[in-house]
């Protein structure tokens, strides 16, 4: 009996995903609500990070501890209305990259449950 594929396989792993995180971030860093909180960012950095969380969700390897995504974002005052557009870009960046509807809305719900992680 064969194992069922993760998301992150399914989707073509860290190259994909890669992708998938920097025309997110081209999208949110137009935003005028969610792109000055990344005005003094090393981008490369974060993209890195991101792609890592993101291949968490799609469950491939690189996960984050709820300790550590609350750490990251403790400093950062983001409100439900910023997690709200960053859910809507991610959501369409998704959708640009073919994933499947019932997958947007699995990665969307995961992304969901670290809300209270994420928003002060």
């Amino acid at each position: 009996m064969m194992s069922e594929r993760t998301l992150f396989e399914k989707y073509g792993g860290f190259s994909k995903v890669s992708k998938i995180v920097m025309a997110f971030y081209d999208t949110l860093l137009d935003s005028d609500d969610i792109g000055p909180f990344f005005d003094d960012i090393d981008m490369s950095r974060m993209v890195d990070h991101q792609t890592k969380f993101i291949s968490s969700v799609l469950g491939g390897p690189a996960s984050y501890s709820d300790n550590q995504l609350r750490q990251f974002h403790t400093h950062l005052k983001i409100e439900d209305a910023h997690f709200n557009e960053l859910k809507t870009v991610l959501e369409a960046t998704l959708v640009d990259h073919g994933f499947d509807p019932d997958d947007i809305l699995a990665v969307m719900q995961a992304i969901e449950t670290r809300r209270n992680l994420v928003v002060g």
